[in-house]
């Protein structure tokens, strides 16, 4: 699927936060997210935590950061990643924001919250998104919160004592994990020296995770303290080059891609970054032919064909996208992201009916992402069901924060649909939203 962005939604599910003509987005790509998954799970378990139900998800910032703002999500900027030399770097980093919310951190940010509010002067949007993942026909809250930098760094901002206990307790769920402590250490030395500058120069972590010279020569005693207890993970180095390797691909320029695509040692992940490299200069010929020997040495891999539909979706070749976004769906037929990727190719050859069934499974899987939003308004509208068409446009823009137009579509969508009907109750759940945010 590509890379894209698209507007950070805040969840009940997620947290948008807004500085001036400027928000956040995430960066939705299903290779990538799997990877970061694989990286996560053993840390996540060590930690009590879920790995099914954490998410790791990618915020589109070439600045330094990671952070949660609620127990289901850890969002790592792109800056930060690229900035990784190891797995056991992001795995630490990883562990560290797991351990504010195995920690119970997160209980404060209510009263972070208001103070961002008051900081910001600008407050709360709620808005309705109705039908998130698993189907569930209520309604649910998406938070859109505009504030300044000031507020920003008042909402993220950590106490040192919870920076102490989070350091303790991720050093133990790396060991646990069997993943070496030292990353920790050498993830504090990116940011040394960072407490000495004035605010406005250091990075947003520095700034949301108060940094100090005890901090990390406690952080270094206890990793030293454990050295031995882990060994070197193939699996892990492999999961962090294709996430890396896929990330930087898309985000720097072509030829410095090509000049390094092997850096990493893994084969597969150097064709696939030549391959995006090439589809980036246009050629699509090239692309497909290094992406088809990645193909060739893992043939069960969902996230290439998933690439290989996104080059020949994007070079208008729609038949072939979706034939590739089939394979894809075939290996992974749970992942949202590859969905709505084979529904948009279906769209795009006209099989209006397959579209919305494939664009519905992927909307309830995953009720974040706003192209799917997009997509399945336009099936519902092209197979003639325009009150669902209003709906879902109206959930989409609700999700946004864009409460006025989401009050236009569901008051559309309420007049066609039957009365007492799952769509009409999810269109009164935007429009309650919506007034109670305008009193």
């Amino acid at each position: 699927m590509q890379l894209f962005r698209v507007l950070a939604p805040a969840l009940v599910l997620g947290l948008v936060i807004a500085q001036p003509a400027r928000a956040l987005t995430l960066l939705r790509d299903p290779d990538i997210e799997n990877a970061l998954r694989q990286l996560a799970a053993p840390v996540l378990k060590a930690a009590g935590l879920s790995p099914t139900r954490t998410n790791i998800l990618v915020i589109d910032d070439r600045r330094l950061n990671a952070f949660v703002v609620d127990r289901d999500n850890i969002f790592i900027h792109s800056g930060l990643l690229l900035k990784m030399d190891s797995p056991e770097m992001l795995q630490a980093v990883i562990a560290h924001e797991a351990a504010h919310i195995a920690n119970g951190h997160l209980v404060r940010r209510p009263v972070a919250m208001r103070n961002a509010r008051t900081a910001a002067g600008i407050g709360v949007a709620l808005a309705a998104a109705a039908g998130v993942a698993g189907g569930n026909a209520q309604a649910a809250g998406a938070l859109a919160l505009g504030a300044s930098s000031t507020a920003q760094r008042l909402f993220f901002a950590h106490t040192r004592a919870e920076e102490s206990s989070a350091d303790a307790s991720s050093v133990r769920y790396l060991v646990r994990a069997g993943v070496d402590p030292q990353g920790a250490v050498a993830v504090m030395d990116i940011f040394r020296g960072q407490e000495a500058l004035s605010v406005g120069r250091q990075d947003p972590y520095a700034r949301s995770h108060p940094l100090s010279a005890d901090r990390y020569r406690v952080i270094k005693r206890l990793a030293d303290a454990n050295a031995g207890k882990a060994s070197g993970n193939r699996s892990a180095d492999y999961w962090f080059a294709r996430a890396k390797g896929k990330l930087s691909a898309f985000q720097r320029a072509p030829k410095w891609t090509l000049t390094r695509a092997g850096e990493s040692g893994f084969r597969d992940v150097a064709l696939m970054r030549e391959a995006i490299a090439h589809h980036r200069q246009s050629q699509m010929g090239r692309a497909l032919r290094a992406l088809d020997q990645a193909i060739a040495l893992r043939p069960d891999d969902p996230y290439f064909y998933e690439l290989r539909g996104q080059i020949l979706m994007e070079n208008r070749h729609f038949g072939q996208a979706a034939a590739s976004y089939g394979r894809a769906v075939n290996a992974a037929p749970r992942d949202a992201l590859i969905l709505g990727s084979y529904g948009r190719a279906l769209l795009a050859q006209g099989q209006y009916d397959k579209a919305l069934r494939v664009l519905s499974q992927a909307r309830d899987r995953d009720g974040r992402d706003s192209r799917v939003m997009r997509d399945l308004g336009v099936a519902y509208a092209k197979t003639g069901n325009r009150g669902m068409a209003s709906l879902v446009t109206a959930e989409r823009y609700a999700l946004q924060g864009r409460l006025g137009d989401a009050t236009v579509h569901a008051t559309r969508a309420s007049d066609m649909l039957p009365r007492g009907s799952g769509g009409w109750h999810r269109a009164q759940d935007v429009l309650s939203a919506a007034k109670s945010v305008s009193r």
